[in-house]
């Protein structure tokens, strides 16, 4: 089969192309921006690239478009498309026909975590000898890729509650159809596409309508938002943890160590190399998923013992003077706020400078923006990037008072920064884009 893709750069159309690829279909693909690093990854895989969505296109003939959900109505080529009849298809509905089918998918589903807790799960089914198929909305670094095949019936999936495409507006988790399903939390976001919290919660009921009675459902037991979810009806066994007389994961993040526990008390424990009370609560759910799948307890530990965080993730870019710059995808203000706990944990007094761009749907609409000062409490400083908002980010951050500093120009943002930062810092980045290449900028100032 020849696909064509629209909208083949972003993570997971990018991931579905090399699935395609690696199932023995020719695959061809477009976007409005074809850069590093996945169109390396795609021309390495033998896929053709165009960049825009010329109607030219069209003379490739292949025998179905699979068209990405970033891809709208006035897009010139899918415009062609419908005009003409031609056969397409959401890329979360080809991967549920053309992959998933009958293979034994395990879905990681929630707010915050997913990508996390997708690359926890693959890894331990991996270092168990499993050899899963995977599509993870990142790089996981023991595998260094976001997709792969498999050889085997097991697929780990993250399982993205945003809408399908411009003609399927469910949630994409509804094509997965998974056996073990993992719910991680559930707050409200994209507030480009859901009203309220309650709209959510009805996508992920319509996620546990679809389980098998002979699945599982691992779920947050601290999420009231979940427990209304399965409230609604659930026909498949629920396993909960984060639950205090259940399966808890406990820690020291200043000594590395992850602790299982459940009712009886101790499980199992490991040095591992992630902080942050998030993380524990992504392994305790990663642990009881795979076990679902025949990985005991104490396999899964001693794999976790070997597990390399997902790329953007408190990932370190590099050290200068003492001042340590790190890049982080969170972008929610629960994200925000959980992961500059982590890092302060780990590095006990020293200052924290929060570097944040808004960048998604949800912070371009303001609909958060009164929840940031908040959720920047625990950073010594703070510095906001303006550029593009609609709304006034000076005004939001105002109770911050001297601790919070805004920019309109990224070059400017990057000079206040040097210019504040001193040995022994830790320099937070926190973007779900590539935020101008600040990283770069930020340490080449810090060693001029």
């Amino acid at each position: 089969m020849h696909i064509h893709i629209l909208g083949i750069c972003g993570t997971f159309m990018g991931g579905i192309a090399q699935l395609a690829v690696a199932a023995g279909h020719r695959v061809t693909g477009c976007d409005a921006n074809v850069y590093p690093p996945m169109s390396d990854q795609l021309r390495a895989a033998g896929i053709e690239l165009i960049e825009g969505f010329d109607i030219g296109q069209l003379a490739l003939n292949p025998d179905i478009h699979v068209v990405g959900n970033a891809i709208s109505r006035s897009n010139p080529l899918l415009e062609a498309i419908l005009d003409r009849g031609l056969p397409y298809v959401s890329g979360p509905q080809w991967l549920a026909e053309h992959v998933l089918q009958g293979r034994w998918v395990l879905g990681v589903a929630g707010t915050h975590g997913k990508t996390t807790t997708s690359a926890m799960l693959a890894w331990i089914l991996e270092d168990a000898g499993m050899s899963p198929g995977f599509l993870i909305g990142g790089v996981p670094l023991n595998f260094g890729v976001s997709a792969r095949l498999g050889g085997t019936p097991f697929f780990v999936i993250e399982a993205d509650e945003y809408d399908t495409a411009f003609c399927d507006k469910r949630s994409k988790f509804i094509h997965y159809r998974p056996r073990t399903v993992v719910l991680n939390n559930l707050e409200f976001d994209h507030a480009d596409i859901f009203a309220d919290l309650a709209a959510i919660e009805t996508q992920f009921h319509h996620l546990v309508r679809t389980l098998p009675a002979s699945g599982l459902i691992v779920s947050n037991a601290g999420e009231a938002s979940l427990e209304r979810v399965l409230q609604r009806g659930c026909w498949t066994p629920v396993e909960r943890f984060a639950d205090a007389g259940g399966y808890r994961t406990e820690g020291d993040d200043a000594c590395g160590q992850l602790v299982l526990k459940d009712k009886n008390g101790e499980i199992g424990r490991v040095q591992w190399a992630l902080t942050g009370e998030h993380n524990r609560a992504n392994a305790c759910a990663a642990l009881l998923a795979a076990r679902h799948v025949g990985v005991p307890f104490d396999k899964g530990l001693e794999a976790l013992g070997r597990f390399i965080n997902v790329k953007r993730r408190m990932e370190v870019r590099g050290t200068v003077r003492d001042i340590t710059v790190y890049d982080d995808f969170a972008h929610h203000p629960t994200a925000i706020a959980t992961t500059i706990a982590g890092l302060r944990r780990k590095i006990g007094d020293a200052r924290i400078l929060a570097v944040l761009e808004p960048r998604s749907n949800t912070m371009k609409l303001g609909t958060m923006k009164n929840q940031l000062p908040e959720s920047l409490r625990d950073a010594n400083l703070s510095f906001c990037y303006a550029g593009n908002l609609g709304w006034d980010a000076r005004e939001a951050l105002a109770p911050m008072g001297e601790r919070a500093r805004v920019a309109d120009d990224l070059d400017q943002l990057v000079e206040d920064i040097a210019a504040t930062a001193r040995p022994g810092d830790h320099i937070l980045v926190m973007s779900n884009g590539g935020f101008g290449g600040i990283h770069g900028k930020l340490l080449a100032r810090l060693a001029s």
